[in-house]
C-alpha cells in the first residue's frame, strides 16, 4: 500500500447553496461552509458520522433527486476515487443538470494510478486539512482502477459532458479541477 501526504485547505467563494457530492466522512466542505452546504452521500453511515451541522441527505450521485438548475456551486471533494469509473460520466451529467447556467463544479481528488502486475491493488493517501476552526487529519484508501484516473481523465469527462474548463492544478498526487456549466 502506497501513501502520500498532502496539506490543502479548500476554501472558495460561493453564493447560494453548495451541493457537496460525497459529503460524508469528515464532511470537510460542510465544516468549511456550514449551512450553505447540502451534503449527499450514498452511505448513510458516512453522513451520520459527519461533525458538521449542515443538511445531509442519503442520495446516489448517479441519480440526483434535485430539479434542474438548482445550484450555483457543486463540489466533489476526494470522492471520485470511490465511484466506479464507469459511473463518472453519469455523475458529471447529473451535476451539470442540477447546476444553474454559469454554475461551477469544483473537484478535489487524487491522480489515481492504474493497477499493474507489480503494484499493490490498494493505495492510501493521507491528508491534513487546515480549516479556520479545526485541523482534520485523515486518510483515504481505495482499490487501484484498471486505467489511470488523473487530471486529464477528468478534464476529458468534463468536456464530454458539456462543461467549460475554468482552471486546474496539480500538487503532487492531488488534483484540482474547476469547470463551469455553459
Amino acid at each position: 500500500m502506497s501513501t502520500t501526504t498532502r496539506n490543502y485547505c479548500p476554501d472558495f467563494p460561493a453564493t447560494g447553496l453548495i451541493l457537496d457530492i460525497g459529503g460524508g466522512g469528515e464532511g470537510v466542505i460542510g465544516q468549511l461552509k456550514g449551512d450553505q452546504v447540502i451534503s449527499i452521500d450514498i452511505n448513510e453511515r458516512e453522513l451520520i458520522d459527519v461533525p458538521s451541522k449542515n443538511l445531509k441527505i442519503v442520495m446516489d450521485a448517479r441519480e440526483l433527486k434535485f430539479i434542474d438548475n438548482s445550484f450555483n456551486t457543486a463540489v466533489i471533494f476526494y470522492t471520485l476515487m470511490y465511484i466506479k469509473d464507469v459511473d463518472h460520466e453519469k455523475v458529471f451529467n447529473e451535476v451539470n443538470r442540477v447546476l444553474k447556467p454559469g454554475g461551477k463544479l469544483m473537484i478535489w481528488d487524487v491522480n489515481l494510478p492504474a493497477r499493474t502486475g507489480s503494484t499493490p491493488d490498494n493505495i492510501a493517501y493521507y491528508f491534513k486539512f487546515q480549516l479556520p476552526n479545526t485541523t482534520i487529519n485523515t486518510g483515504y484508501g481505495v482499490h487501484r482502477p484498471d486505467k489511470e484516473q488523473n487530471l486529464q481523465y477528468y478534464i476529458d469527462i468534463a468536456e464530454k459532458t458539456g462543461f467549460e474548463i475554468i482552471g486546474s492544478l496539480q500538487n503532487g498526487s492531488s488534483l484540482y479541477l474547476e469547470v463551469q456549466k455553459n
